[in-house]
This record gives structure tokens, C-alpha cells and sequence, in this order.
């Protein structure tokens, strides 16, 4: 039993299996520049909330450390980040719009019936220009690569300052 002045022995931090982006520095770089282009003219909150939303899918706790960080930062409150993985019986925390772009978010992330359904499309369609639809599936498409590479890798989260990367 622990005392009020103890500190309980938390698991030991994983190292990454493979520094990545020292390896792989011009891919690294690309991904940067890509991520840069996808998220202009997107609503910064919106846009942290597709990529916490595909981190969750993804299982990528380096993802999830650094967006959910990066969306307080945007002003997001605690309550929306913790609720976005019961979306579906939290609806009522997000704009129509914004559960859309989380639904659309699933349905590219989690291809298994192979494409994206008729109705996520119609219903995402209705809430954005096409401008704005095509810079969010490229944000989507963005996160879900930099998801491969942080679980592939193991990346370490816990360490991310909001901002660092941005």
C-alpha cells in the first residue's frame, strides 16, 4: 500500500525500435511538408480532432501524446479530446460539420469493406466546400501515414511539447 508521499512505480518507458527519421531524413522532410500543405484552410480544433480521432484507430500513442497536446493548445477543452472516442454517444459535444469530418475520418482510416461509404461522403459533402473536403481527406491521408510510422517504430509518447513540431 502507497502512502500519500509515496510515488507509485509506473511501467518502464519502451525505447523506439528505430530512429526513423535519421534513417530516412528526406522522407521525413517530405512528410513534414506534406502535413504542412494538408491543414491549410482547416479549421486548426477540426483538424486536431481528425488526427486525434485516427490516432485512436491507429492505436499510435505518440499521435495521440502530441495532437491531443497540440489541441489544447488550439483551445480544445479536455472534455471534447476525452469524449471523441465515444463519439457516437457524445454526439451532442460536436457541431454537425465537425461529426462529419470524424465520421469521414473513420471511414478512410478503417478501410475494410474497401472504399468509403455513399452516405459519409454525402453527408461530409454537405458541411464543406470542395476545396475544403479535398485539403481534409489529405489531412486524413497525412495522419494515417504518420500513424504507420510512430506504431511500426514504436515512437516514445510523453515527451511532446505543444508546438515542437508545428
Amino acid at each position: 500500500m502507497t502512502t500519500a508521499h509515496e510515488t507509485p512505480a509506473y511501467a518502464a518507458e519502451e525505447a523506439p525500435r528505430l530512429s526513423w527519421t535519421e534513417h530516412a531524413p528526406d522522407v521525413y522532410k517530405a512528410m513534414v511538408r506534406l502535413d504542412s500543405v494538408a491543414k491549410r484552410g482547416l479549421d486548426p480544433k477540426l483538424y486536431e480532432l481528425v488526427k486525434i480521432r485516427a490516432s485512436q484507430l491507429n492505436h499510435c500513442a505518440f499521435c495521440l501524446d502530441m495532437h491531443s497536446k497540440d489541441a489544447l493548445a488550439a483551445g480544445e477543452s479536455v472534455e471534447r479530446i476525452v469524449q471523441l472516442s465515444a463519439w457516437q454517444e457524445s454526439r451532442h459535444f460536436y457541431t454537425e460539420k465537425e461529426l462529419a469530418a470524424i465520421e469521414l475520418t473513420e471511414a478512410v482510416t478503417v478501410l475494410t469493406d474497401g472504399f468509403v461509404p455513399e452516405e459519409v461522403y454525402e453527408r461530409v459533402a454537405k458541411h464543406f466546400e470542395e476545396a475544403e473536403l479535398a485539403q481534409l481527406v489529405a489531412a486524413i491521408a497525412v495522419i494515417n501515414a504518420w500513424n504507420r510510422f510512430g506504431v511500426t517504430f514504436r515512437m516514445t509518447p510523453g515527451h511532446y511539447q505543444p508546438g515542437q513540431h508545428g
